[in-house]
């Protein structure tokens, strides 16, 4: 197991992927507590999926889901965020959970993911992957 210090010349951040459901909570928990640990900002993100139902409605319904998620985040925000010494930023991207988190990865200097185990698109094969395209550690949260 590494050491705390060891973890901080991995990357400088921390992302946290959420549903928006109760059981995110505690996986933003986590997350703030290891950001306020590394001293590190954290990236909460938020994935949907859209589905074109006809021209020119998908844009007002990814408006809207994007509006929907925000209004929802602020509530978590009040509750587990605000006053907490955290840096922290809060995005909403279309697509797959786990291609959402690999393309964060990709062009970001990551440290940590820390995910709810139940908001995963799919099973343990897919989280096994995960992990070996991010080569960052994987705090799922029960």
């Amino acid at each position: 197991m590494k050491e705390i210090s060891e973890l901080n010349t991995l990357g400088n951040s921390i992302l946290c992927t959420i549903d928006l459901s109760e059981s995110s909570k505690p996986a933003i928990r986590w997350a703030v507590a290891l950001a306020q640990q590394l001293k590190m900002p954290l990236t909460i993100l938020y994935t949907y999926r859209l589905l074109q139902y006809r021209n020119g409605e998908v844009l007002q319904l990814k408006r809207k889901m994007e509006d929907e998620a925000k209004q929802q985040f602020k509530e978590f925000e009040k509750e587990l965020l605000i006053d907490r010494g955290v840096s922290y930023n809060f995005k909403t991207e279309v697509g797959f959970v786990t291609d959402r988190i690999e393309d964060h990865a990709r062009k970001n200097s990551l440290s940590f993911l820390v995910m709810n185990k139940n908001a995963n698109d799919s099973g343990k094969e897919t989280i096994d992957d995960l992990m070996e395209h991010i080569h960052v550690p994987v705090l799922l949260v029960p």
